[in-house]
């Protein structure tokens, strides 16, 4: 609890502290974006929302306080995020969005990025048929066309305000600026060399020195962009001068964007995932995200299993939980892509029948080896920068949004006159059979490479209803840690009880089939690590930080408890 305490006390005080001359700037929503805190966890009656910056989350709740719904202030934040959160809040990457109306309806919209018209199977190969992964993760080449716009304008049909107001915020805040913070400057530091490396027009975070906690970052190019998609709506992103500059900016870095890429560029509605475990219904995303189906076979395999009466932590659940991903990450690397393109066995990946028979070569005293497992036979990557948000209304409105660029500040490239990064997201097909992408996730043929095709996703944006109501509303960044680490969190409230602080700060881990090795935090048990490695388990390479779990859970008086991930600077705020 002490540690807990501490660590928000730093939070806010090193979000304070500004070195700016113009302290006293106050957005239209009485928002100081050059003196702001943040809270890890908030307990609201009215509303809430979670996203990966202070900021942000504050400009959704003042929609939510303006009169609008859950779906008004989840598009506000997005749009808020695109500014203050450069690494990874986007409208030059894509995502999905989830939603559980008031009116008992479930939506789910699909704004991933597409491969151009001039993309091909083999692109990225040499002539001796070798990948070039450095194609495929930076630079102008590794860009697909970017969907954000898009979906935001698609999910603004279940809005009640104007998007006018919805953006002006997010205008305010690249016009005007706001102060950075510790981690938002090394991230900056890190990431000069590559933006000298792969910008013929150095962007506005570029710098001769060091960036500094507290410097102020203003992004009039951004901002312009901004008014222009206000102005003239989705076409003032993918028509006009916007998707100019992007063509411009591709001719300039051999990249093969073009206008008309732009101007075919559609958010597809899509049918949400839906499954139910244990009396509770879970909604997510269906193809071309791997979250939601991944999501449905874990869960499923551990259904029967009393995982529960093991405890949380125990070497016996933790176990079957790798278990459990490794099977399914192994039937992702077969069978899943974009549905548009390759039939995906959906029905089969999640019947009942073959998820039993998937498990039965599971050994509760032993490591089931990745080479041994395979794809199930059937009958007949992803951005550790993703960012994702969590919203919901008095009215019953709750909405789960996953975003990314892929990699951190996507493909390093910000396109001239316009401000924003271009996503990396052409490196989440599968270049080449077997090879793995950056998170070392491995793909075929059903995510191979052609024209506006849409790469395959681990975003798991998710909803889960208690006698048809949203009680849980949770998402991660993550790549292809995201599907795991949203397995654990409901595992850790639905089975174990967990306090929802608990359930997103302890220690996780992470199997994806291969490479076959299990994953964990600092912090994670010594106790349980040896005794897997007695039972033939190879642990990788300890990580400070997996995923930044962003959750509103309804507690029983009906408020909304509101959490926020330690392991950033994410924030919580309510009303």
């Amino acid at each position: 609890m002490l540690r807990k305490i501490l660590y928000f006390i730093v939070f806010v005080l090193f979000l304070s502290a500004c070195k700016t001359t113009q302290k006293n700037q106050v957005s239209l929503y009485n928002i100081n974006s050059y003196q702001y805190n943040g809270s890890k966890k908030v307990v609201a009656e009215n509303g809430a929302v979670v996203s990966a910056h202070p900021l942000a989350s504050k400009v959704g709740v003042e929609i939510l306080k303006q009169g609008g719904n859950a779906v008004d202030a989840a598009i506000a934040t997005q749009l808020a995020l695109a500014v203050v959160y450069p690494n990874a809040g986007n409208i030059g990457g894509g995502g999905f969005f989830v939603a559980k109306l008031s009116n008992g309806e479930a939506v789910a919209i699909d704004y991933r990025e597409m491969a151009p018209a001039k993309a091909h199977r083999d692109m990225y190969l040499d002539a001796d048929g070798n990948a070039r992964t450095d194609k495929s993760q930076l630079g102008h080449l590794s860009s697909g066309v970017p969907g954000t716009v898009a979906g935001l304008f698609e999910s603004h049909k279940y809005g009640k305000l104007p998007f006018a107001k919805l953006i002006e915020p997010a205008i305010e805040l690249a016009e005007k600026g706001f102060c950075i913070s510790a981690s938002e400057a090394r991230a900056l530091n890190n990431l000069q060399d590559d933006l000298k490396k792969y910008n013929s027009i150095m962007p506005v975070f570029v710098k001769n020195e060091k960036w500094e906690a507290g410097d102020t970052l203003v992004q009039k190019d951004l901002a312009n962009t901004l008014k222009r998609i206000k102005q003239n709506g989705a076409a003032g992103f993918y028509e006009g001068e916007t998707a100019k500059l992007v063509a411009e900016e591709m001719k300039r870095g051999g990249g093969i964007i073009t206008e008309e890429d732009l101007k075919n560029y559609k958010a597809k509605p899509r049918i949400p995932h839906s499954f139910t475990y244990k009396g509770y219904k879970i909604v997510g995303m269906p193809m071309p995200s791997s979250g939601g189906l991944l999501l449905h076979q874990m869960m499923k395999m551990i259904e029967d299993r009393n995982i529960s009466s093991m405890g949380f932590h125990s070497v016996q659940a933790v176990q079957l939980m790798t278990e459990a991903e490794r099977r399914a990450f192994a039937d992702r690397g077969e069978y899943m892509g974009d549905a548009d393109f390759y039939k995906v066995p959906v029905d089969m990946l999640t019947n009942e029948v073959y998820l039993q028979e998937r498990m039965k070569s599971y050994d509760p005293q032993k490591a089931t080896p990745s080479s041994s497992i395979g794809a199930g036979k059937l009958s007949g990557t992803e951005s550790e920068e993703t960012t994702h948000l969590s919203v919901i209304d008095k009215e019953g409105n709750a909405v789960a949004v996953t975003t990314t660029l892929n990699n951190s500040y996507g493909s390093r490239t910000v396109v001239g006159g316009a401000g924003f990064f271009l996503n990396d997201e052409m490196d989440d097909f599968s270049i080449k059979p077997g090879v793995p992408n950056m998170y070392g996730a491995i793909g075929g043929e059903a995510n191979a490479i052609m024209p506006g095709k849409r790469m395959l996703s681990s975003m798991t944006p998710t909803i889960v209803l208690k006698d048809n109501k949203p009680y849980i509303v949770v998402g991660t960044p993550g790549g292809t840690t995201i599907p795991t680490q949203i397995f654990q969190t409901l595992v850790n409230i639905l089975e174990f009880n967990m306090s929802t602080e608990d359930a997103v700060y302890k220690p996780k881990f992470h199997h994806q089939w291969l490479p076959d090795e299990v994953i964990v935090e600092k912090g994670f048990p010594a106790a349980v690590k040896e005794a897997m490695q007695k039972m033939g388990y190879t642990f990788g390479k300890e990580r400070s930080g997996i995923g930044r779990t962003e959750i509103i859970k309804v507690l029983p008086n009906g408020k909304f408890e509101a959490v926020a991930d330690n392991r950033g600077d994410d924030a919580a705020e309510g009303w």
